[in-house]
């Protein structure tokens, strides 16, 4: 298909157009997993242990969801 009749479908928006596109080798910028360690002290785990088990979520979890909640928070303020 030409770009240009790609453009069309996209623009007209009557057609989806996912089967249209490669898929195979999409990558999310600025998303690429990166392992750190970090260690805290043991009334800091109990606390996200307590906090994890009240919203249902496990330790990891919580410690992504403040970490980016944290650092969304200060980019808005910056």
């Amino acid at each position: 298909m030409k770009a240009k009749e790609f453009d069309k479908k996209f623009d007209d928006n009557k057609e989806d157009i996912i089967d249209h596109l490669d898929l195979s080798s999409l990558k999310r910028l600025n998303h690429v997993q990166k392992r750190v360690n970090v260690d805290f002290p043991t009334w800091v785990i109990d606390s996200l242990d307590r906090e994890a088990r009240r919203i249902g979520v496990t330790r990891q979890s919580i410690i992504k969801l403040w970490l980016v909640e944290r650092l969304e928070e200060r980019s808005i303020r910056i």
